[in-house]
């Protein structure tokens, strides 16, 4: 058989066999079912609702867009990418400070032009901000910000929702690396069932 004919059997073969076998099929996992991002987004804005519900976390922003806001830090986007998903590169200052509610910290956060303890020491007299600030060589608006993000660190309130959401982050990844799994195998034992089919034409 000429090269060209077999290799356009072959497609032709390959090509009917995946019209009756999907590529992708639904299958249950120990960790959970297979879901898409929005699914995803659903379950984590549900904890968010019960975390503002309960007062612990106070933003403009709405418990679907946090749960965006998380997804999107996992994907690696900055603060204004992840403002611009969320329709307003202008919310980049609120989601900084969400995300460090959050924990979902980046190294940046911490990099303070001065060593942090000294900051809380002074934070334990009765200076003032601006007396602090002035200290410290920052702006107010800094110092402030900087304050937020190692409170946030030390703070303990939202550990238990954060680990619920992190299962759901995890469970995540894992059912989308078994389904690029299953598509490679599945598309493997179609390409082997075409290839032998083929060579059975040929005998």
């Amino acid at each position: 058989m000429a090269p060209k004919k077999r290799q356009k059997d072959l497609m032709q073969l390959f090509s009917n066999l995946t019209q009756k076998t999907k590529i992708v099929e639904p299958m249950k996992t120990l960790h959970g079912t297979l879901r898409d991002q929005d699914a995803v987004e659903r379950e984590i804005a549900l904890i968010m609702r019960e975390i503002q519900e309960r007062g612990f976390f106070k933003t403009k922003l709405e418990p679907i867009q946090l749960a965006r806001l998380i997804t999107s830090f996992y994907a690696g986007k900055n603060d204004t990418e992840i403002a611009r998903e969320l329709g307003d590169e202008k919310l980049s200052k609120t989601v900084a400070r969400a995300r460090v509610q959050l924990k979902l910290f980046r190294d940046l956060d911490f990099n303070m032009p001065f060593d942090q303890t000294q900051m809380k020491t002074l934070m334990s007299t009765e200076m003032t901000m601006k007396e602090i600030s002035e200290e410290l060589g920052i702006s107010p608006t800094t110092l402030r910000e900087y304050r937020h993000v190692i409170e946030q660190k030390e703070d303990t309130t939202l550990d238990p929702f954060l680990e619920r959401i992190k299962d759901v982050m995890e469970d995540r990844d894992l059912t989308e690396k078994m389904t690029s799994g299953l598509q490679e195998d599945t598309l493997g034992e179609s390409i082997d069932v075409a290839e032998s089919t083929d060579m059975t034409e040929l005998n």
